[in-house]
This record gives structure tokens, C-alpha cells and sequence, in this order.
């Protein structure tokens, strides 16, 4: 449903942002929606990232590793409740879940001696959630607007994940220290909480003013999922276009790793408290660097020059910033990369790859799909901290020398994004030929 009357603001936030007015509402809840789930987490990822640094390589994998078994447990209960319980309450209920489960490690942490248990915990949970949050989010963008309307509005959206990742680590930027980190849990968990009722109101206006009642997965109404809650690891194995989004992610994962891994490195000599504050500037340049980038220049980049550009742009730009890492190995280069690298996934790659899930069918975008953003991002997390910790204690490479292996992954990565892109280019064009089946 498009209006064709529109005022003389209406004309110029078109001009701008390619938004049409019948869904200017929608995309400013969506916008809003993501700010305050970004702002929840990054609120509280400073400090997760700030404890790495406390433990060595063996005891980071491990906690990787535990990640990825509390991911793989994660998805198949969220498999098994998606299968039983209404879309429209699904989805508000995860992030009620998240809250509680902040406000219990808030009252866990005063009622021990020794933290460190409580803070291993936390670490594998909060990256439990990192994903788990933004999957759910993205599941349902991808049922509320259409083929045609996600390539324009995504990265409108992704804006709003880039600015809540701007405000949220200002609190422990600037409080970290006074406030303590345990007391952050409540003001995430109480931002959590926000999103409920704007998830009520997207649903109401997908079947009025963007008119896409007609779209697969329609969650005003009792309709259920098949019942197997494995049936999501099923559709993912068996569907070439899924394992090509999977393999794409798990070359994205690898070079998060190695960034993360030789960064906390870096850091090891410095307070945790100062660790955060540092992670907190990292977080706050890459979101302001991707605010502007996806406000300005993803949606003209996807509508003009396609899909396969979109999605292999920054593993391009990768490339040519792991060979500067292998040159010059120092703090300030890696940074540099990290900033890059996280503002280009924000703004760029992002969105690009959540577009992909506009042509798959209600059973892969919310069981497939939570599978390839959680357990395959997790279990790449774990596989690629193993290999990062054999690359620098059993071959003793240097950090040039990981820098080198890192080219090469992202040269793989970008071949794979061009795939992508080609495809759902052809696939998009034959509506006939859908992805998901």
C-alpha cells in the first residue's frame, strides 16, 4: 500500500532516505526498536569484553567453547517454544526473558565472595545474548517489510543499532568506576523491557499502512510453526542458499576472532576498569563511523550498484587491512581495523546479509535462521579461538604472521558474499524461485 499524498517534509525525508511515507511509522519504531536493544547491550558489553583479558588464551577458547554448547541448547529450546506459542508472543517474550535473566545475575553477584565464577558465567551468557537478541529482531524485520522495501529501509533501520551502540557505552565510559559493573545489569534489564509494546504496534501497521498482511510470516495471527524443534538445523543443512549465508558468517566470525583475540592481548596490562573505558571509545567510533556510513550510503549502495557489491565490500576492504596489520603490527593499526571492520558490519554488511531472509519462507527465517546467526556464529567463535590459540602457542606465529591467514579468510569471504549477492539478485527477480524451500 503506497500513499501517493505527502507533504512538503514527507518530499524531503524521501529525498533523503528513500523512505515512502506509508512507512515513515514503521520505520521509526524499527529504528527505536534497535536503539534500545543496542543500547540494553552495550551498556554491559564493555564490561564482558573488559574480563577477557584476565584469562589466558586456553581459558578464552574454553569460555568459547561453553558458549557455543549454551548456544546450541539456547536455539533448540527457542526451537521448541517457537514451535508451540503464538509468533506475536515469541518474540516480546525473549527479551522479557533477557531482562529477568539480568536481574538474577545483579542479585547473584551480591550474594557471593568470590566473583570469578559469576564472571565466567556472565561472559558465556552475554554472548549468548548478543546474538540471540539482534537474531530475533532481524526475524522479524525481515516478515514485516517486503522484497522491495528492505533494500531501502534496512540500513535506515541499522542506523538505529548503530546510535544505541553509540549511547550505550557511554555509561560505562563515563560510570563505569562509580557505578560498579554488576549494578549496569538493571538499567540494561529495565531498557529491555521498552521494546514490548513497539512490537505490538509494528504488527498492527504491517497489515495497515505497509500492507504486507499478505507476506509469509504474518504474526498477528495463531499461526504455528511444524512442531519438530530441530526442524531449523534440518532446513539449514539441506539448503545450499542457507549454507552459503552460514559459510559467509562463519569468515566474518573468524576475523572478529583473530581482532578480538590479539586486541585483549594488547590490553592485558591495563585495569579492567580502564579496559572497559577503552572497549566503550572502540564501540562508540565504530557506531558513530556507522551511523553516517548507513544512513548516506548503504541503501544507495544496495539499490544502485546490487546485492553482490553490497556484501562483498568490506571483506574487500579486509583484505587490504590485514596485509597493513602483517606490515605494521602495532595497537593503534589493530584498532584501526577493528573500527573498520565493526562499523562496516553495522552499516554494510548487516543489513545486506539480513535482506537475504526476505526470501526465505516463515520456516527458515524464524527456525533456520537462529541457527545460522546463533549456533553457526558460536560454534565459529569456538573453532576459530582454538585455531587462533594453535596459530600463536603451537606454530608460534606472530601477530603478522595471523595477520597473513586473516587475508586469506577474508579473501574466501568475499567470494562468498559475491555468490550471495548474485543469487538473491536472480532469486529476487523470479519471485517464483524462493530460497527457503
Amino acid at each position: 500500500m503506497n500513499s501517493n499524498k505527502s507533504g512538503p517534509l514527507a518530499r524531503i525525508v524521501r529525498a533523503l532516505t528513500k523512505v515512502e511515507p506509508n512507512e515513515l511509522k514503521a520505520t521509526i519504531l524499527s529504528f527505536l526498536f534497535v536503539f534500545l536493544l543496542m543500547t540494553a547491550y552495550f551498556i554491559i558489553r564493555p564490561v564482558r569484553d573488559s574480563m577477557a583479558s584476565d584469562w589466558s588464551r586456553v581459558e578464552t577458547s574454553f569460555l568459547w567453547t561453553l558458549t557455543f554448547v549454551f548456544s546450541v541448547i539456547g536455539v533448540s529450546l527457542y526451537g521448541f517454544v517457537i514451535s508451540r506459542v503464538r509468533f506475536s508472543r515469541v518474540v516480546p517474550g525473549v527479551y522479557l526473558f533477557f531482562a529477568a535473566s539480568f536481574v538474577a545475575f545483579y542479585f547473584a553477584s551480591q550474594a557471593v565472595v568470590d566473583a570469578t565464577v559469576i564472571d565466567k558465567t556472565f561472559y558465556v551468557w552475554l554472548s549468548v545474548f548478543s546474538l540471540f537478541h539482534v537474531s530475533v529482531f532481524w526475524s522479524f524485520m525481515s516478515g514485516l517489510f517486503s522484497k522491495e522495501q528492505a533494500p531501502r529501509l534496512f540500513a535506515i533501520i541499522a542506523t538505529g543499532a548503530s546510535l544505541g551502540a553509540i549511547a550505550g557505552p557511554a555509561i560505562p565510559k563515563y560510570f563505569a568506576e562509580d557505578l560498579g559493573i554488576m549494578n549496569l545489569m538493571l538499567i540494561s534489564a529495565a531498557i529491555l523491557l521498552i521494546p514490548v509494546p513497539i512490537i505490538r504496534a509494528l504488527t498492527k501497521l504491517k497489515a495497515t499502512e505497509l500492507g504486507n498482511q499478505d507476506l509469509q510470516a504474518d504474526l498477528s495471527q495463531a499461526k504455528r510453526l511444524g512442531k519438530n524443534p530441530f526442524s531449523g538445523f534440518l532446513l539449514f543443512v539441506r539448503n545450499p542458499y542457507l549454507l552459503a549465508i552460514g559459510l559467509f558468517i562463519l569468515m566474518y566470525v573468524t576475523m572478529s576472532t583473530f581482532v578480538y583475540m590479539e586486541l585483549r592481548e594488547f590490553l592485558a596490562p591495563f585495569e579492567r576498569w580502564e579496559r572497559a573505558q577503552i572497549y566503550a571509545n572502540i564501540d562508540m567510533a565504530v557506531n558513530l563511523l556507522a551511523a553516517v556510513t548507513a544512513l548516506f550510503v548503504t541503501g544507495r549502495v544496495a539499490t544502485r550498484f546490487g546485492m553482490a557489491t553490497t556484501l562483498s565490500m568490506i571483506p574487500v576492504l579486509m583484505v587490504g587491512g590485514w596485509l597493513l596489520v602483517a606490515l605494521v603490527p602495532v595497537m593503534g593499526v589493530l584498532i584501526g581495523l577493528q573500527v573498520a571492520r565493526r562499523a562496516g558490519n553495522y552499516a554494510i554488511t548487516r543489513p545486506g546479509r539480513e535482506m537475504l531472509f526476505t526470501l526465505v519462507n516463515d520456516e527458515a527465517r524464524y527456525k533456520a535462521k537462529p541457527v545460522i546467526d546463533i549456533v553457526v556464529y558460536r560454534g565459529g567463535d569456538m573453532v576459530t579461538a582454538w585455531l587462533h590459540t594453535g596459530l600463536r602457542e603451537l606454530l608460534a606465529l606472530s601477530l603478522s604472521g595471523v595477520a597473513i591467514v586473516g587475508a586469506v579468510v577474508a579473501c574466501i569471504w568475499a567470494a562468498a558474499g559475491i555468490y550471495l549477492g548474485r543469487t538473491y539478485n536472480s532469486a529476487a527477480d523470479d519471485p517464483a524461485n524462493p530460497q527457503g524451500e
